[in-house]
């Protein structure tokens, strides 16, 4: 297959064999507690399994080994936020390819250090992806390296493509295929692997709103992008011209989910399924929650595309996660400065069923009144609707409060 050309399903069946025995063949598993939460009936492909945690070695891969021997002896560039990098650079190291990767400014430092460690040469060099890429254009005509795009490439697209293809050959009467779009490979991919196979299937698109770029060249207007997102592996702000124009031709929709779903489906991958999604890989769990009633009664297939996230944002996502279903709530409490006060309060709490996880007082903040003391505590409660029996029996005890969402 030539770089500049379409790409067929007999590319996706060809790159599945050519990489067969180098990329695990992750499991594919339904789950009964997300199809009871959600009114679907859940599967999920745990692509996070794969040995560098992602789905992207399988387009890496599908490329390296479609260069030609001059190209190989020239060594590659790459430009990616992590996942990419780490799956070109395993990969480069174990077929003897000499491997640059460049990656943006504010990558977390686990994705940068475990890069390294495969045996790359890492360059943190640009604000963004976009200033990333021009970078790593830059030294592929320096330096006479092969630039190996993460998504804008058939080639990469049809590696890409072969998860869908094993997940549909092991799941074969799936109503929805449900994947995270960034740049838009792995939804190329997957659109041609599972129209290849039964042309029923609908797949669908996820992105986070900050980063909706696809969705917006799908629909052919401009829309803003950039910000902050717990899902930095599909923050593209310039999506594959390619994979839109597949996205057209087939009808794919996007579904666009806003930050704290995306954190919502971390939690549950984490607490349900006893896995670790980076932001990215719990896209399409998010899409799930925000639109329940869309996929309910189907057979709905997730592709979880990786597990590759920083623990402090991962502890972070946790907590935020427990604050919104109101299982951690902040409490201000005006107290009496009297000997027993404290005990009274905590007395309460306890009765209730309330956890104290911390506690603090202050005599000094401005707004407390003379002889009193304002008492901040995190307590630990069963649900949204326990927390507030709390604080109903607290202000029923005689107490003010105020509370912290």
């Amino acid at each position: 297959m030539n770089i500049g050309q379409p790409f067929s399903f007999a590319d996706v069946v060809a790159a599945e064999q050519r990489l067969r025995g180098a990329i695990a063949i992750t499991p594919s598993a339904p789950s009964y507690t997300l199809s009871q939460i959600t009114g679907a009936e859940v599967v999920i492909k745990f692509e996070n399994l794969q040995y560098t945690g992602s789905f992207k070695e399988r387009g890496a891969l599908n490329r390296l080994l479609s260069l030609t021997p001059d190209e190989r002896a020239r060594g590659v560039v790459a430009m990616s936020a992590g996942n990419h990098a780490q799956g070109l650079a395993h990969h480069a190291a174990r077929i003897g390819i000499k491997a640059t990767v460049v990656m943006p400014e504010g990558t977390p430092l686990v994705k940068i250090t475990r890069t390294r460690s495969h045996g790359a040469e890492v360059v943190v060099k640009g604000a963004t992806l976009l200033d990333a890429h021009e970078h790593a254009l830059r030294l592929a005509h320096e330096r006479g390296l092969v630039f190996v795009p993460p998504y804008d490439c058939p080639i990469v697209m049809a590696g890409q493509g072969t998860a869908a293809l094993e997940f549909i050959e092991a799941v074969p009467d799936l109503d929805v295929l449900i994947v995270p779009v960034g740049g838009g490979g792995l939804l190329a991919g997957s659109i041609i692997a599972a129209k290849g196979v039964s042309p029923e299937i609908e797949v669908v698109g996820v992105q986070v709103d900050a980063y909706a770029a696809f969705d917006a060249a799908l629909r052919g207007v401009r829309r803003q992008v950039g910000g902050e997102t717990i899902a930095e592996g599909i923050a593209v702000a310039c999506p594959s011209a390619h994979a839109v124009r597949i996205a057209k031709q087939y009808g794919c929709d996007i579904i666009v989910v806003d930050e704290d779903v995306v954190e919502e489906a971390v939690a549950l991958y984490l607490e349900i399924e006893k896995v670790v999604s980076e932001g990215a890989g719990a896209a399409p769990l998010a899409a799930l929650l925000a639109q329940p009633a869309r996929f309910a009664g189907k057979k709905v297939g997730l592709l979880l595309s990786g597990g590759n996230v920083d623990l402090r944002v991962l502890a972070s996502a946790m907590l935020r996660s427990l604050a919104r279903s109101g299982r951690l709530t902040t409490l201000s409490i005006a107290l009496p400065d009297r000997p027993g006060s404290l005990h009274a309060l905590t007395g309460v709490l306890a009765e209730h069923g309330a956890n104290v996880v911390d506690l603090s007082h202050d005599r000094m903040k401005p707004s407390t009144r003379l002889r009193s003391v304002v008492v901040d505590v995190q307590v630990e409660t069963a649900d949204r609707r326990h927390s507030q029996s709390v604080v109903a029996a607290l202000e029923a005890a005689g107490f003010i409060v105020t509370l912290h969402d």
